[in-house]
């Protein structure tokens, strides 16, 4: 594998592999480091590969696995020429390019002319026991996404906050009931989302608890909620449970050299330019609001080519 490239894409979710498919085919020659096989926040294919079916990916009829739709796209990447490395960065050096890359697969650091940082974000879980297990089998950070399996299903939701209220509201949609689980007395939605949330009769909230222990083999069957005042449990029997209680952006690495915004999202000007010539961003690791993998996926294609007309005016 050769050491200097046109372009390096960080991260391969659907963001990143989307980049690397216009790339390859702009004939920029791009390498994609893709993540460590043996990590779960790291992981080649991003979360999607913690995700069972996805249905609302457009030309799936019938719909398609998570894996299996990661597997395709970097398949496709491939075709066209892109290349793969398993690993880690753990620096970019250089304010400007060409940039060093260092990771864990070499000693050695690699030269970009560019780069394409779709590190994607990771969403702030539970903690709990099962948890992982249980993730895409009736635990799930995403209503739009898996809010279509729970039809005529009790469900729960944790969060005070106002994602946790759109994402409950969004539910009422398909389930039966929709369990909101809030640790404190108030919530800490906008006044207009609280009200919405009263307003409606499929939405019942459980103040001061919090949710202390997953249920269920294959699948989620029950939850266990702590009070939080008295210590008292009680066993709420759900099918689902939204975790709604934030995310945080894969940029810890990027903090002194890339702007973002309080929360850690890379800041973007006219598609997808950093603050640094050379330097994209696309995918959950800029998009705090989106977050599906359609919009990733456009967002790297759209990275690709500011990227690929960045690299002919130089």
């Amino acid at each position: 594998m050769q050491d200097s490239y046109n372009v390096v894409i960080v991260g391969s979710g659907p963001a990143g592999l989307t980049a690397a498919i216009y790339a390859a085919r702009a004939q920029l020659d791009p390498l994609v480091i893709e993540g460590e096989p043996s990590s779960t926040s790291d992981q080649p294919g991003g979360q999607l590969m913690l995700t069972t079916e996805v249905e609302n990916y457009p030309g799936f009829v019938d719909g398609i696995m998570g894996p299996e739709l990661m597997d395709t796209l970097r398949k496709q990447a491939s075709r066209f020429g892109a290349q793969f490395l398993p690993g880690k960065v753990l620096s970019i050096s250089n304010p400007s390019s060409p940039f060093e890359i260092f990771t864990t697969a070499s000693p050695a650091p690699l030269t970009a002319r560019s780069v394409i940082i779709a590190t994607g974000a990771k969403p702030v879980m539970l903690g709990l026991e099962n948890e992982d297990k249980l993730l895409g089998h009736g635990v799930s950070t995403c209503a739009t996404c898996d809010g279509f399996f729970f039809r005529e299903k009790e469900i729960a939701v944790v969060g005070g906050g106002d994602s946790a209220l759109e994402e409950a509201l969004f539910l009422t949609r398909f389930a039966t009931t929709v369990h909101l689980i809030h640790r404190r007395h108030e919530l800490r939605a906008s006044k207009i989302m609280q009200q919405r949330a009263f307003d409606n009769k499929k939405i019942v909230i459980h103040w001061n608890s919090i949710v202390t222990r997953l249920f269920g083999d294959v699948s989620l069957s029950e939850i266990e909620l702590t009070d939080t005042t008295d210590q008292h449990t009680e066993q709420l029997s759900v099918e689902g449970l939204f975790v709604a209680i934030g995310h945080t952006p894969n940029t810890s690495i990027f903090r002194d050299t890339i702007d973002m915004d309080s929360d850690g999202y890379i800041a973007t000007h006219n598609g997808t330019y950093t603050n640094i010539e050379g330097v994209f961003a696309c995918g959950d690791v800029q998009d705090r609001v989106y977050r599906q993998a359609i919009t990733s996926a456009g967002s790297g294609c759209m990275a690709a080519i500011d990227c690929e007309r960045w690299l002919a005016e130089q």
